[in-house]
């Protein structure tokens, strides 16, 4: 689960009798409709825009995460593990199964429903959701934060990395005052946006309670989507501490925390009245770090928040000891970290080991999100997973990069303000010990270490995409997962626990749902074009896949509707662990562990503002597969490590592409 960017669907409804996948990747901005109430021109540089709509008027009414029934929950287990497992491991897990949906299940889940009765405020899986990401010892780095980089500027002399940084801090400025001051737009996928994304509609729902107002939206098909994670956007980090972590928010925070060569500097980006400073200061400011000749320290404080989290926690107590509180109040207050590389990029491969993890001496990977921009303008977000999805930071990916690239700030020649940038900019410097140089040193290493062992390498099929397959009326994200099946299978000869991120922002204070994309269909398929490609007629084949598309779209819609049984089953077994009781023996099956062992870890986004993302594997025989279907090609940014061959596996999800669209063709395979 960690590192998954958790942006894949949405909602999956019915209408005209066609299933349709939203997903919020879909809601970009750029076909976004807005209601704005008339601005005066001194507030329209400080705002994204002015919606008619409060930010957060459907938040009230937003419908409930809903609890499986246990017996729907069984059977979709069982039916996910029936492709894993041979005839007699798969009655052994029936019977497990069977016999925890008549005893130890059945109590849990009476006691889940009854708890869940009782804080009708939230979700079922919210809680235990925040505990598993902040319990969780092993570094953010690898193992959860991801990165999803932006598309350069259309405009090429904007992607100079100053101009491109300065718009970038002012845009993201702009939509955290949007934001707090209620005038964001609020998040709704219109299926029917000719009735619903309307000045005429929005002016009638804004008068509409916010206790009743989903379900005035309701009435027309669109679906508002819940918004409680964004406040962590901005002046949020997360906080070590021995066994379990803290996010820490602090709206007061004016400041920006930027990094360049590992030296920390802060200054503030918003004046005393909460106006943006002038964008001419903050280029100032930005362009009086990009020319400090301070060398990199020999102790780069920030390399501490790639380490273990108990030790980072221990280290964390030594520095306050040390006297180094204030400097780490700053660090975790401010606004967002910005990180200037000094580097530049040479390929798309490049650019995903360093949004990704980076050298490990330049970021602080604690922070709700660092915005990363190198030397020649190639810029991302790596965020911190464990408090919200992809969902929030795409909606602000998508306004960031429409707002800079429509209306920037500042432009190539602009000249910087002749204002004081030595007074207004500190570097922090922290008081170090032996103890903590010593500890700065292993986390260095261990990092180190860590990076050297992952690979990434890309893939893209040009032969055809979304439109192609939309026309044979093939789901573009089922063939996509049986590609990936497909292509494991060409490699290993196996099918293997796969993992497909969904999100349930449908549904008051959702997170995800799991999509088990490796089905008794996929594995069925996946044998008859590799390894008997001869036996099976083309219609056969042609069949194979209808089939393959039809249940994955069931999976899909099951899930992001929260009919999925991965976080069904994971909150009764916290439940039990809170409890103090024995886990039943479901739970200590070693299916059970296999099934959660995920070797294909996978998600996926597209979107006007993203160029690539990406995140390592979850486990170290796995693969972190991070993939777009996009009008006309597929293209697959794939990492592993050395238990893996991710160049070969990519060769073989390229095969399998080919021979996919070989049978469409209505061509047998050679």
């Amino acid at each position: 689960m960690a590192g998954l960017l958790s942006v894949h669907c949405v909602a999956s409804l019915k209408k005209s009798g066609n299933l349709i996948h939203f997903r919020s990747a879909a809601l970009g901005v750029h076909t976004r409709h807005y209601s704005s109430k008339k601005a005066s021109s001194s507030s329209s540089s400080e705002y994204l825009h002015q919606s008619v709509v409060p930010s957060m008027h459907y938040q009230k009414s937003l419908p409930r995460l809903p609890i499986p029934k246990l017996e729907d929950t069984i059977r979709r287990y069982l039916a996910a593990q029936k492709p894993l497992l041979d005839d007699d491991q798969f009655r052994t897990t029936e019977k497990l199964a069977q016999d925890f949906q008549n005893g130890a299940g059945k109590q849990l889940h009476e006691e889940l429903v009854a708890q869940d009765k009782n804080n009708k405020h939230t979700s079922y899986i919210s809680a235990p959701w925040f505990d598993m990401y902040l319990s969780a010892r092993d570094s953010v780095v690898l193992n959860f934060n991801p990165f999803m980089s932006f598309n350069p500027d259309p405009k090429t002399e904007y992607n100079d990395q100053l101009v491109r940084a300065t718009n970038m801090v002012c845009s993201a400025v702009r939509f955290m005052k949007t934001l707090r001051a209620s005038l964001l737009e609020p998040e709704v996928f219109h299926l029917n946006p000719v009735k619903s994304d309307t000045d005429s509609f929005k002016n009638f729902i804004r008068w509409v309670p916010s206790s009743l107002s989903w379900y005035g939206a309701y009435m027309v098909n669109a679906y508002p989507l819940d918004m409680s994670q964004y406040f962590r956007l901005f002046n949020s980090t997360r906080i070590p501490k021995r066994g379990r972590d803290e996010l820490f928010t602090d709206e007061k925070g004016r400041h920006l925390l930027v990094m360049r060569k590992g030296n920390m500097y802060v200054f503030d980006i918003i004046d005393r009245d909460g106006n943006l400073v002038k964008p001419a200061e903050i280029q100032s400011h930005l362009k009086y770090i990009l020319s400090d000749l301070t060398p990199a320290p020999a102790f780069p404080l920030s390399v501490l928040t790639t380490e273990n989290r108990d030790v980072w926690a221990g280290l964390r107590d030594k520095l306050i000891g040390a006297g180094n509180a204030e400097d780490l109040r700053v660090v975790d207050s401010a606004l967002f970290c910005l990180c200037l590389d000094d580097e530049s990029m040479r390929d798309h491969i490049h650019i995903s080991h360093n949004m990704l993890h980076g050298n490990g001496c330049n970021r602080w990977y604690d922070k709700s999100f660092s915005l990363i921009v190198t030397k020649d303008g190639q810029t991302a977000i790596n965020f911190e997973h464990s408090w919200g999805d992809g969902v929030a930071v795409l909606r602000f990916q998508n306004e960031v990069f429409k707002d800079t690239t429509e209306k920037p700030l500042v432009h190539p020649g602009s000249a910087a303000a002749a204002v004081d940038s030595a007074s207004a900019v500190r570097r922090l410097q922290f008081k170090l010990n032996k103890e903590l140089e010593n500890g700065i040193q292993k986390a260095k290493e261990n990092i180190d270490s860590a990076i050297s062992k992952l690979t990434i390498d890309a893939m893209e099929f040009k032969r055809g995409g979304k439109e192609q397959l939309k026309k044979n009326r093939l789901s573009p994200d089922a063939i996509a997962q049986l590609a990936f099946q497909m292509g494991f299978l060409r490699q290993y000869g196996q099918t293997v626990a796969t993992y497909e991120s969904c999100s349930t922002a449908a549904f008051k204070h959702g997170r995800t749902e799991t999509i088990r994309p490796a089905t008794v269909h996929t594995k069925k398929c996946s044998h008859a074009f590799v390894q008997q490609p001869g036996k099976h007629s083309v219609a056969e084949l042609r069949a194979m896949l209808d089939e393959c598309s039809k249940y994955h779209g069931q999976l899909t819609k099951e899930a992001a509707m929260g009919q999925g049984f991965d976080r069904h089953l994971f909150a009764m077994r916290y439940l039990a662990a809170s409890k103090g009781q024995a886990l039943p023996s479901l739970y200590t099956d070693p299916a059970y562990a296999a099934i959660n062992h995920n070797i294909l870890s996978t998600s996926t986004l597209t979107s006007p503002a993203v160029s690539l993302g990406g995140f390592a594997p979850v486990v170290p025989d796995g693969f972190g597969v991070g993939y777009g279907v996009h009008d006309n090609w597929i293209g697959c940014n794939v990492s592993s490590y050395p238990a893996r061959n991710v160049h070969e596996f990519l060769q073989c999800v390229h095969k399998s592409l080919e021979d996919i669209f070989t049978v469409l063709d209505g061509k047998p395979l050679s």
